[in-house]
């Protein structure tokens, strides 16, 4: 074949030749401008900005991002509750480890039996649920069709 039986052809993936984008013409000419930055770059910049800050009496130059954690360390330290969740959430999720909360921890064994038993039971119940639930819309359920067939 030739190139210009290459041309002649029009189908799917093969405009006809006078509607192709020129070279160098864009499919988008009014996309996103050049130099026009994303939100992603935005926030990089300005979580890596350079910042003053005063740590026992010296003045320090740290990263927006470092600062912010440092703020959030003070705001737990000094009692907030908020603050200290989010940041032993932010330990967790970047130390690779599982937090566990000492009301979860400490659970007496009588405790602990009564909440499998309620647990255990709980999932029965609910499978029993769904299967009378089945019988009120008149639908056949899993353990009925095997029986009728």
């Amino acid at each position: 074949m030739s190139d210009k039986d290459d041309d002649d052809n029009v189908g799917y993936g093969r405009p006809p030749k006078g509607s192709r984008f020129k070279p160098g013409q864009s499919g988008n000419p009014k996309g996103r401008p050049k130099g026009q930055r994303n939100f992603r770059t935005d926030v990089q910049e300005i979580l890596n900005a350079a910042v003053r800050v005063k740590e026992r009496g010296e003045a320090r130059t740290l990263t927006s991002q470092q600062a912010a954690l440092y703020r959030l360390r003070e705001k737990a330290l000094n009692g907030d509750t908020r603050s200290l969740n989010r940041l032993l959430d932010l330990a967790a999720q970047f130390n690779g480890q599982a937090l566990v909360h000492d009301s979860e921890a400490e659970l007496p064994d009588d405790d602990q039996a009564i909440l499998e038993q309620y647990l255990s039971s709980g999932r029965s119940q609910a499978r029993g649920n769904a299967r009378t639930e089945e019988d009120k819309d008149g639908r056949i359920g899993p353990d009925e069709e095997s029986e009728n067939e």
